[in-house]
């Protein structure tokens, strides 16, 4: 390959699930801070067809700490005792950050996936994790809406929400609009005057 683009590839039997098994937790954190972690690739299949359920790609620029839970320390009768591993919770990554190759067996258009990549790599350029988990978090509850447009009043209705996950922040309301913003010019995120929002 000759995209100068690094990558971790995992495979599974059946559904993605909500968690993948990952490497040492430690490990994964000290790259997550210093940026130097791969692109994720995840590969699903069906044993018995020798089929390709799913492949998806979650972009490096979606790995924060937040989304990475450690496990318990492998049992003093284990060979590697004491070791602590890590699982990558699927479900705290925006859909956005789920770029299918294949999706339930089916090719997706190149183009397509080639527009969903590019359509985040704004992320990339923010290197302060919490900067980044905020931007995160909007991206999320906007899509948690399940619709393309929203308002202003809808994502508020996540402020205590946001305000259990970012415990320090007071001004949550504030906060929310200044993300809107960004994610606005980005864009990522369209005006559509009187409050209003559509996902581009």
């Amino acid at each position: 390959s000759n995209c100068k683009e690094d990558y971790e590839l995992k495979s599974k039997k059946e559904n993605v699930g909500n968690k993948i098994v990952d490497g040492a937790y430690r490990t994964m954190i000290e790259r997550l801070q210093s940026s130097n972690n791969p692109n994720f690739f995840l590969l699903t299949y069906d044993l018995q067809n020798f089929d390709v359920l799913n492949f998806l790609v979650i972009p490096k620029h979606f790995f924060i700490p937040d989304i990475i839970e450690e496990r318990k320390p492998l049992s003093s009768t284990a060979r590697r005792a004491g070791w602590v591993g890590c699982n990558i919770l699927l479900q705290s990554i925006p859909q956005t950050g789920k770029i299918f190759f294949v999706k339930n067996r089916q090719v997706e258009p190149k183009e397509k996936v080639i527009t969903e990549w590019k359509k985040t790599l704004f992320l990339r350029d923010e290197k302060e994790i919490t900067a980044k988990g905020w931007l995160l978090d909007i991206m999320n509850c906007a899509e948690r809406l399940g619709r393309k447009e929203f308002s202003l009043d809808e994502i508020y209705t996540f402020e205590n929400f946001l305000s259990k996950k970012h415990p320090e922040n007071k001004h949550i309301k504030d906060k929310i609009r200044q993300q809107l913003q960004v994610l606005r010019n980005k864009n990522y995120l369209e005006f559509l005057g009187g409050g209003k929002y559509k996902i581009k």
